[in-house]
């Protein structure tokens, strides 16, 4: 398995084309748990906790991670879920940087 964790963001000023729906199929497989939106061409991902304080310390996680990376997704929080999702803007559409951050927050909760 190509293992995305060990991976990291290379800088995308819009000079490189997005991934095609087979490429994201194909990435899809080393994220569980993402989707892909096909209309809006996003990939995102709903988390369930306990209780309000353990959503803001994953929304701090992946803020932190963001930070390191140069990626950032857009979070909608609710008081025990958080829904990441994940597009590259310079390129308007997905690029491997995305299921990169995807794969490094799947292991934030495992």
């Amino acid at each position: 398995m190509n293992d995305l964790f060990a991976k990291h963001c290379i800088p995308c000023e819009g000079d490189i084309p997005p991934m095609d729906r087979d490429e994201i199929e194909q990435q899809l497989h080393e994220i569980p748990g993402w989707k892909f939106n096909a209309q809006d061409y996003f990939i995102f991902r709903t988390f369930h906790f306990k209780n309000y304080y353990l959503t803001m310390a994953f929304v701090n996680m992946v803020a932190w991670l963001a930070h390191q990376e140069n990626h950032h997704p857009q979070l909608e929080v609710g008081y025990d879920q958080c829904t990441v999702k994940y597009w590259t803007h310079a390129i308007q559409g997905l690029s491997r940087n995305d299921f990169i951050c995807a794969r490094k927050i799947n292991l934030l909760i495992e």
